[in-house]
């Protein structure tokens, strides 16, 4: 009997060869600081009035999306062409909390298909307005990854007021932001339980030239350290780099429970130091000399411990 197996595929990034060898793997962290901005763009007075209740819950690069019916905004910028679509329930969602309720949560026809539901002049507004917002973000975000680099290439020449025309729709290497955002709070009715806050989701795909940019933009995130005045420092050895936790047990001492519980204040216990243990992480690892030196007690002398 044949045993169904998930279907991984979509789990990985498909790579166009003509990226191989660029920092890719930075991408994440460019994720994240866009991410950061986005988030703080909605969270703004300006920004609650198209975004409502929804905030930014998750942004990576992943794998242009395989669903038919969505609509690509293309939106020119200083570095090159983002095609923006937005999952219909979002777009429904945040004209409903803008115009019909506080809760952003999508009508009843609306959460069974979208498709049924009429595309007005005032969604299409509403998406263009978002596309111009999540490309200006983007570009922004482009623009200060070249300023560290200090190679920002010649800016192509954008369409005047960034215009929103509609777009095709990624190839499948090409590559994708996908935004999950999700409400604040959910839909509470008197006779029903709580529902779960309702979420929508965006994609932002990049043309060649804006990926480019990107990636030329992240080089600055790599690993290597630079002097203050421009030179690369020399990388040192793994073992000098990490730093671990010793400590070091000076004195013990054995007494009887009655005498413990018999000491008073001025007692003196008397005690004779010895070497003492220097352990790390419960190991004992060596034995050291006590020694004082300039008033503190120091550690000298180590031993391997047997």
């Amino acid at each position: 009997m044949a045993i169904n197996q998930l279907d991984r595929r979509r789990d990985h990034q498909v790579l166009d060869p003509c990226l191989l060898g660029r920092p890719v793997h930075l991408l994440p962290a460019f994720a994240a600081g866009l991410a950061e901005a986005i988030g703080s763009e909605m969270a703004s007075p300006g920004g609650r009035r198209h975004w409502g209740a929804y905030r930014l819950e998750q942004l990576s690069f992943e794998r242009a999306p395989d669903q038919p019916g969505l609509r690509w905004l293309g939106v020119s910028g200083h570095y090159g062409v983002a095609a923006v679509a937005f999952e219909r329930n979002l777009l429904l969602g945040l004209l409903e909390g803008r115009y019909a309720r506080r809760q952003p949560a999508p009508s009843a026809a609306a959460q069974q298909n979208p498709v049924m539901e009429r595309v007005t002049a005032t969604e299409e507004r509403l998406a263009a307005t978002l596309a111009q917002q999540l490309a200006g973000l983007l570009d922004a975000r482009v623009a200060d990854g070249l300023a560290r680099v200090d190679a920002a290439p010649v800016p192509l020449p954008a369409v005047a007021g960034a215009a929103v025309v509609p777009a095709s729709a990624p190839g499948k290497t090409g590559w994708v932001l996908r935004a999950v955002l999700r409400a604040q709070y959910g839909r509470r009715d008197t006779d029903e339980p709580t529902q779960a806050a309702p979420e929508g989701q965006i994609w932002i795909g990049l043309d060649h030239a804006l990926m480019a940019c990107v990636l030329q933009g992240i080089k600055a995130d790599r690993g290597a350290v630079r002097a203050a005045g421009g030179a690369r420092m020399p990388r040192e050895p793994l073992a000098s780099r990490l730093e671990v936790k010793l400590e070091g047990c000076l004195v013990s001492k054995e007494v009887t429970l009655a005498t413990l519980f018999g000491l008073q204040i001025g007692d003196v216990i008397p005690v004779s130091v010895g070497r003492a243990d220097v352990v790390l992480d419960n190991s004992r690892l060596f034995t050291a000399a006590v020694a004082e030196h300039k008033g503190k007690l120091c550690l000298t002398s180590f031993e391997d411990a047997e």
